[in-house]
């Protein structure tokens, strides 16, 4: 099984991607956290993508596209992979589509998280991140983690007006891949201004008829 996950930033795919990764035991390949472990490293690669991330745009295609190819050849793909936050344009899925071609595979389902706008907005500034164990949590936890202690910050990605640049960047950019995975016939779309719970269900039932 072979999935990429759609949805705007904050729309909730990386939650349900792990519900996946526990349910059908095949990897997920964030792309998100791929580039924030080569931020958080200091390398040439995570130095460059930090000014895009910082700004809410989008990284380059070279840069993307290369960190997914050498992740999709590893051995623990073989079952299958779930896609979160790649592609992100008509181009990469083309990209996509060859490089798995080349390895004899194809994307199987595309998955849809659909939310409101003003929901992923709230959400997302709402956000805050642990500076010792990395761990999100919510702005009603306070300042000090609950679960080691560190300091709660707001991330430079997570304020609104960072924010509402990303959805503008989706729409533009992004969301021209309904459509594309529409005309190939996989995709399938689930709304995600719902409960968590609720949402997997519908993920659930969906994969599991597939």
């Amino acid at each position: 099984m072979n999935l990429v996950l759609l949805g705007a930033p904050g729309a909730g795919k990386g939650t349900q991607a792990k519900h996946i990764v526990e349910e059908f035991g095949i990897p997920q390949i964030s792309t998100g956290d791929i580039l924030r472990c080569a931020v958080s490293r200091g390398t040439p690669l995570g130095l460059e993508a930090k000014k895009y991330m910082d700004a809410g745009d989008l990284v380059p295609d070279e840069v993307v596209i290369g960190l997914v190819k050498d992740r999709l050849g590893a051995g623990d793909t073989e079952g299958g992979f779930i896609l979160d936050g790649f592609p992100r344009t008509i181009v990469q899925a083309e990209e996509l589509d060859a490089a798995l071609a080349e390895m004899g595979k194809k994307i199987d389902s595309a998955l849809s998280v659909d939310v409101d706008p003003q929901v992923i907005i709230d959400r997302l500034t709402a956000r805050r991140t642990c500076r010792d164990c990395g761990r999100i949590s919510n702005i009603s936890e306070g300042e000090v983690c609950s679960v080691c202690g560190g300091e709660l910050y707001q991330r430079d990605d997570d304020n609104e007006a960072t924010v509402r640049n990303r959805l503008n960047v989706y729409d533009a950019q992004t969301a021209p891949l309904i459509d594309y995975y529409e005309d190939a016939g996989i995709l399938h779309r689930v709304n995600g201004d719902r409960d968590i719970i609720a949402v997997w269900q519908d993920v659930l039932d969906l994969l599991k008829n597939l």
